[in-house]
C-alpha cells in the first residue's frame, strides 16, 4: 500500500482522474476543485501552491484513493478505504516530510475519522468537528410541496453586486472562507452557473451550480436573505437549478447540507434528493 505525493495538477489528473470520475458523487468536491484549478490557475484559492496525492492498494494496482489541498484550506479526501486515510495521516505527519501544513481534514465521515485518529496519535494534537454534513443525490425531481410565487432566471452581470453580497453573507453564516468572492461570482455568472428566484420582479434567493463533470453537477451555495426565509424560495430555486443542469445533460445532481440545520435537510428531500453519505470537516489544534 502506498501514497504518491505530488505538486503537479497534470500528474494528479492523469493518475487519479479515472478513479475520481468512476464515483462522481463521493468525489464531487475533488472533481470540481481540480477542474477550477485547471481553468482558473493554480493560485485561484490562494498564493501557496496546491498539493495532491493518490493511493494504490498494491504496487502497480489501480488508484483507490486520492486527496488534494489548496492552502490555506485543509486537505480534502476522496472516497477511500479507512486504511488509506490513516496511512496518509501518518505519511503527512512524518517528521521532516515538509509536504504541506495540515490544520484540518475534510471528506467522507469514515475516511475523515480514520485520518483524524491517526493524525492525533502521530502528532499529539487535539481535534474538533467544524461541520458535519450530508451529501444528497437527486433521485426524481418533484415540485416543492408549497411552490412560492415568482420565477427562475439565470443571474446576469447587472446582478453582480447583489450576488456578491449574498455570497459574503452565506460564507459568514457558514463560517467558510473564500479568498476572492467577486472573482468566483464573475466566473459563475459568465458560465451560467448562478440561478435566481425572483418574486414580484425582485431577486429573493440564489443557488449555484457547478460545471458538469463526469456526468455530475453540484448545487451550492443556496442562500436566501434572513428576511425572505420561510416562504419556499430556497426549495424553488434549488428545484429550478436542478432542472436546468438536468436539461444540460447532468446524470447526477448533488448537494451538501449542514446536519445541524433540519430545515435544509427536510426541504431538499421533499423535492427528490436522497442521502448518499455523511461528510465532515475536522480541525486540529495543539493540546
Amino acid at each position: 500500500m502506498t501514497w504518491t505525493l505530488s505538486t503537479s495538477l497534470d500528474d494528479f489528473r492523469e493518475q487519479a482522474g479515472e478513479f475520481l470520475a468512476a464515483r462522481p458523487a463521493e468525489n464531487t468536491v475533488l472533481l470540481t476543485i481540480a477542474h477550477r484549478l485547471a481553468e482558473a490557475g493554480l493560485d485561484v484559492f490562494g498564493e501557496r501552491p496546491p498539493v495532491f496525492g493518490w493511493w494504490r492498494g498494491e504496487e502497480g494496482g489501480p488508484v483507490e484513493g486520492a486527496f488534494l489541498q489548496t492552502p490555506p484550506f485543509p486537505p480534502r479526501l476522496s472516497f477511500m478505504p479507512s486504511a488509506a486515510a490513516a496511512e496518509l495521516a501518518v505519511r503527512l505527519a512524518a517528521a521532516g516530510s515538509g509536504f504541506t501544513e495540515v490544520t484540518g481534514i475534510g471528506g467522507g465521515a469514515d475516511a475523515v475519522r480514520a485520518f483524524g485518529e491517526a493524525w492525533t496519535a502521530a502528532t499529539g494534537t487535539g481535534q474538533s468537528v467544524r461541520v458535519s454534513e450530508r451529501l444528497y443525490r437527486l433521485d426524481e425531481l418533484t415540485d416543492p410541496p408549497r411552490p412560492p410565487a415568482g420565477r427562475h432566471r439565470l443571474a446576469e452581470p447587472a446582478d453582480r453586486e447583489l450576488v456578491i453580497r449574498w455570497h459574503c453573507e452565506f460564507l459568514s453564516e457558514a463560517k467558510v472562507r473564500l479568498p476572492d468572492v467577486p472573482k468566483a461570482v464573475d466566473e459563475k455568472i459568465a458560465n451560467g452557473g448562478l440561478h435566481l428566484w425572483e418574486d414580484d420582479g425582485q431577486p429573493v434567493s440564489v443557488a449555484g451550480t457547478s460545471p458538469i463533470l463526469a456526468g455530475m453537477s453540484r448545487i451550492g451555495p443556496v442562500y436566501t436573505p434572513a428576511d425572505r426565509r420561510g416562504r419556499g424560495y430556497a426549495s424553488a430555486v434549488t428545484a429550478a437549478a436542478s432542472a436546468h443542469v438536468l436539461g444540460l445533460g447532468a446524470e447526477e445532481v448533488l448537494l451538501y447540507t449542514d446536519l445541524s440545520n433540519p430545515t435544509s435537510n427536510s426541504i431538499y428531500q421533499q423535492i427528490g434528493y436522497r442521502a448518499v453519505e455523511d461528510a465532515m470537516v475536522l480541525d486540529f489544534e495543539a493540546r
